[in-house]
């Protein structure tokens, strides 16, 4: 049996396509029950926003790739959906799984989320018993390798998003935000993005200025801490703040030299808008400094340099983990094999202890170790072909021998 991998995601597929083959809960154990009928042994199917992948384990795994291409087409109604569909095999499969897992195959290199997501797609197969042994190791595998990349590159730590890079600037500029007062103009999504990452920096008060004052809906209950004020007033309330964050999709700026109140205290600026909404002249007033985009994105740039560095050593991390899975692969190929020798070492066992039960009155005492006696010598028999079994690497004389042992033994 070989492991294979099917599907469509942000590589090849754009959203109009990856919607449309997206699965809900009904339709993975829908899609599982058909797939099982034929003839896969083992199948867990991910699916979120950015990716619909179907991972088997069968024999003859081409041919199987086409059964689940096939489906993807006929289940979903879609005929152009092949042009979009990717599929790998083998150690090509399960590298693929390992990198999704630790996100390095993700549009954000090195998030978070996608580990939580293939924890669940495995344990919602598991649950269907859709998930066997073989399946068990991979994911598991997989989750674990993710969390190890992830502490000791510390990939995730290393901020992308301009808002978020932002405040942590912001941030090491006054040493902490907790107990500031801050100003944040406009309402879009850059500046709630902003407002929530104060927030977890335990932000005092934030003045909220919006061109369109109803806009601002029921802001307060998301965040308590927030006062809206008049447009107008933005200026003026510069006196009691530290911070400002300025995201509008003003074509002009919106805080401008000339209507500048004079500041007695340090404040920090931050423009996250394109075009910018603060005049640069503000930038030469005593007590202010102003940062823009082209300032976050030489952090950002450079932590996204980083992260690609960190992907790397996260790579090697999983070539050593496939090493491990693909030699435990190997050696799993002759459990049945040994599980028949056990089994019929328990026969002649039973056999045995049968005969001499009817030939020789025991005691409960001499049942018992004559009975600890056969099966350790049994055991002794089939321990050393085990042993040599499992260290034989060459796979196809490991098949000769799992197939002499099934002669000479008659399992």
């Amino acid at each position: 049996m070989d492991i294979g991998v099917i599907g469509v995601n942000h590589n090849l597929a754009p959203i109009s396509i990856r919607e449309k083959v997206s699965f809900t809960d009904t339709r993975k154990i829908e899609a599982i029950n058909t797939l099982l009928d034929k003839d896969i042994s083992e199948i867990v199917i991910l699916s979120t926003c950015n990716r619909s992948e179907i991972y088997i384990r069968a024999t003859n795994i081409e041919e199987k790739i086409n059964v689940v291409e096939d489906f993807y087409k006929d289940y979903f109604n879609e005929e152009d959906i092949k042009s979009y569909l990717f599929s790998k095999s083998g150690k090509q499969a399960i590298n693929h799984l390992f990198e999704v897992t630790s996100g390095l195959d993700s549009i954000v290199l090195g998030e978070d989320q996608i580990l939580g997501q293939v924890k669940d797609a495995h344990e919602f197969s598991m649950k269907l018993g859709a998930s066997k042994k073989v399946f068990n190791k991979l994911f598991r595998e997989a989750v674990t390798t993710a969390k190890e990349i992830k502490s000791t590159t510390k990939i995730s730590q290393q901020p992308l998003s301009i808002s978020y890079i932002g405040i942590k600037l912001l941030k090491e500029k006054l040493n902490t935000l907790e107990g500031k007062d801050a100003l944040v103009v406009g309402f879009g999504k850059m500046s709630k993005l902003a407002m929530t990452h104060l927030r977890e920096e335990k932000i005092g008060t934030i003045y909220l200025a919006n061109r369109s004052h109803g806009k601002c809906g029921n802001i307060e209950d998301d965040f308590e801490n927030v006062n809206i004020i008049n447009y107008e007033d933005r200026h003026e309330i510069l006196k009691k703040v530290d911070i400002v964050i300025s995201a509008t999709a003003s074509p002009h700026t919106v805080l401008k030299s000339e209507d500048m109140p004079k500041i007695d205290h340090k404040i920090y600026m931050m423009d996250i808008a394109l075009p910018r909404d603060i005049d640069p002249k503000i930038n030469e007033f005593e007590n202010i400094e102003v940062y823009d985009i082209d300032d976050l994105k030489i952090i950002h740039d450079k932590n996204d340099s980083k992260r690609h560095e960190l992907a790397e050593i996260g790579k090697h991390t999983i070539n050593d983990k496939i090493t491990e899975f693909m030699d435990w692969l190997d050696i799993a190929d002759i459990d049945p094999t040994i599980k028949s020798l056990n089994e019929r070492c328990s026969e002649i066992r039973e056999d045995t202890l049968d005969y001499i039960y009817r030939k020789v009155d025991l005691n409960s005492k001499d049942k018992k170790l004559i009975d600890k006696m056969i099966a350790s010598a049994l055991k002794r028999l089939v321990r050393e072909p085990i042993l040599n079994l499992k260290q034989v690497k060459d796979k196809g004389k490991r098949e000769e021998y799992i197939k002499l042992i099934e002669e000479l033994f008659e399992i």
